[in-house]
């Protein structure tokens, strides 16, 4: 996630956001919410400056919502509570799916806010929208709430709740990835967990703020974690939090980069009533003293540590009332001499009741982690048809390129999880775990470790330049430890799989896991009482990657069998370098990049350099549709309105300097 001298990435644009996202300065300063109705098709929300909304996302009309015939909406960040990314909609197929055209742009209000605030830079621009009864509404990196006309791109209503006052936030900056909706007997909430701690409920009409809600429509999450946040650069909110019946569930972002240190806050999950704002529960990711799981702290470390939190998103089944946590790797990231043990809930799946709290089931997918292996996104909560009736799993992806599946009631493994021994430490005050839990299946769906076997090797020039680049570090099988030389790492802190997560296809029982190969080397250097981690993405010969191809990837994965059933590139970048001259390149190589996938009826769907359609059964490259002056930087949705079919594209950001405009574009098929 974080290191003391930079940021996880380095050289990629997109990777600045790999590990996990900001949080950031507190504020008591009003919240701001404008009507700009009057927005065109390539409409723009304005920063706020006036407490009055003249107009509503419930009311059909010029300034508010489309009348709405038909709809297949997308009410939740991943689609659904499940997070499938899955839309049912058959409009988009293989004849027709290069006939997708652009019909409106919405810029984000960021940018009229960096014209006005020129030392403030927003990151990339990575929230993706929901769309109900005709209305999108989405979150910009500096926490603006817009609803949006969903059939012209015009702005509906802004909320501004000032989060950026205090300056930075926290890991990477001014970054946010959404929010979500609630409905019951005519109210309508939207729930959104700012940059600088806090949780808000607006009503989804009008953007105003629920002052039922809490302590006037919005609840402190910097108080209750036993520790005094008092460094905005601490602790924040970039994902959205999970509604799940009548509770939101919302988790946080931490730095991670110090150790043991007793001035950084847990990650403790908290649940709240929606329409109260009261908590319900809190859980600790980190025991207290006499809970389940305090015996995995040596030393009594539990006590001083930090971190585990859930960075990324939750899914739910709510007919088993239950909610799913992938949490995070303690602080510190790589070294964990002042965290000996197992280390609960680290790296864990943890099934909570929805309404108590109440822990079900759990299964630790990294012993005292050591390489940043968070688990990246939400479980996909898959029902999985078969002769013998069907299956409700659990399927978690990781940034170790493992699948790791369970029924999701009991928590028993699908196939055979096996503690199998691993590579151990040398560095003095360090104690590695002797195993950890191996998968049986599925096979991983990317690079694991570094070998001889799968450096690159287009020519014998380029493998022997390789193996001299390597020969700087340490490096080994997975879990190779970090060093003080440095240790090579793959998958890396990148990933493997990422906080796009999978896509899953209810027809064909078919996870469609997408990863990226992006070798990176650590080390560590104790300094007094802390310990640094360096971080670097590592360079393969002649500009050319490390590893073997594909650099990007779809692998289908079938959860009836737990067969890999395709691999297909996605991307191309390296096909025509010269250092490639005289090598046969048959198809892309994959580009180094984050790949968002989402899955229709009749096509698999990816946004990175383009837009790309892949045949389900095969994955066979479809079609390409180009995105113009940007790579899709968020989370892909897509949605049916009045019988025609949008798929919503998030683009721009920057990270250390402004980048192209921070837009959606939304792609129609007539």
């Amino acid at each position: 996630m974080h290191k003391q001298n930079l940021f996880c990435i380095l050289f990629i644009i997109f990777l600045s956001s790999a590990c996990g996202g900001g949080g950031g300065g507190s504020s008591d300063n009003t919240p701001s919410i404008t009507g700009t109705g009057s927005g065109s098709g390539s409409g723009s929300g304005s920063g706020g400056g006036t407490t009055t909304n003249a107009n509503n996302a419930c009311v059909v009309g010029n300034t508010g919502a489309p009348e709405v015939l038909q709809q297949k909406m997308w009410p939740h960040y991943s689609s659904d509570q499940f997070a499938s990314r899955y839309i049912d909609s058959d409009k988009l197929d293989k004849n027709n799916y290069t006939n997708l055209t652009i019909a409106w742009t919405w810029e984000a209000p960021s940018e009229k806010f960096m014209d006005e605030n020129p030392t403030l830079v927003a990151n990339r621009n990575a929230a993706t929208p929901i769309m109900v009864d005709g209305v999108l509404f989405t979150t910009s990196q500096f926490n603006h709430v817009n609803a949006i006309n969903a059939e012209t791109g015009n702005t509906i209503w802004e909320f501004d709740p000032v989060s950026y006052s205090q300056g930075q936030a926290v890991n990477h900056g001014f970054i946010h990835r959404g929010l979500a909706y609630w409905e019951k007997d005519g109210e309508k909430r939207l729930l959104i967990g700012t940059l600088d701690g806090f949780l808000y409920s607006l009503d989804a009409c009008t953007g105003e703020v629920d002052l039922q809600f809490s302590n006037g429509g919005k609840v402190d999450l910097k108080d209750g974690l036993g520790v005094a946040v008092t460094d905005n650069l601490l602790f924040g909110i970039n994902a959205p939090p999970l509604v799940c019946k009548d509770t939101v569930v919302v988790g946080s972002s931490i730095i991670d980069w110090p150790d043991g240190s007793n001035w950084l806050p847990p990650g403790d999950v908290r649940a709240y009533d929606i329409i109260t704002g009261q908590l319900k529960w809190q859980f600790h990711v980190i025991p207290h003293e006499g809970e389940f799981g305090e015996d995995t702290w040596e030393n009594d470390s539990n006590l001083n540590a930090a971190g585990a939190n859930v960075w990324s998103t939750f899914s739910c089944d709510e007919s088993l009332n239950t909610v799913y946590l992938p949490t995070s790797t303690p602080t510190n990231d790589h070294w964990g001499g002042d965290r000996l043990g197992d280390g609960l809930f680290g790296e864990t799946i943890v099934a909570l009741d929805i309404d108590t709290g109440e822990r079900k089931w759990h299964f630790q997918t990294v012993h005292h982690g050591l390489w940043d292996y968070d688990l990246p996104a939400a479980p996909n909560l898959v029902n999985v048809t078969t002769s013998n009736g069907v299956e409700k799993l659990l399927a978690q992806v990781s940034k170790q390129a493992f699948l790791y599946v369970f029924d999701r009631e009991t928590g028993q493994p699908k196939w055979p999880i096996v503690e199998t021994p691993v590579p151990q430490t040398n560095e003095v005050g360090e104690q590695t775990s002797s195993t950890q839990p191996i998968p049986s299946k599925p096979l991983p769906f990317d690079h694991q470790g570094v070998n001889l076997d799968n450096l690159i090797d287009f020519t014998p020039s380029l493998r022997s330049q390789a193996l001299d680049i390597i020969s700087q570090w340490d490096y080994g099988d997975l879990y190779t430890p970090p060093t003080k030389r440095g240790t090579l790492t793959v998958p890396s802190i990148t990933g493997g799989a990422s906080w796009s997560g999978a896509t899953y296809h209810p027809d064909k029982n078919i996870l469609y896991v997408p990863s990226g190969t992006f070798p990176f080397v650590t080390s560590i250097e104790r300094s007094g009482l802390q310990t640094l981690q360096n971080r670097d993405y590592v360079h393969g010969p002649q500009g050319l990657p490390l590893m073997k191809p594909p650099y990007a990837r779809i692998t289908a994965i079938s959860m009836e069998t737990g067969e890999h059933v395709w691999v297909s590139a996605v991307g191309r970048n390296y096909e025509n370098s010269a250092a490639l001259s005289g090598v046969t390149i048959n198809g892309d190589l994959g580009a180094i990049q984050r790949v968002h996938a989402i899955t229709t009826k009749n096509l698999l769907i990816t946004g990175q350099q383009r837009l790309t359609a892949f045949d389900l059964d095969t994955g066979e490259k479809i079609g390409e549709i180009s995105v113009p002056n940007s790579v899709v930087e968020g989370n892909l949705m897509a949605y049916e309105l009045n019988d025609k079919l949008y798929i919503i594209v998030p683009v721009g950001g920057g990270e250390s300097s402004r980048g192209p405009k921070s837009q959606l574009i939304a792609y129609k098929l007539n």
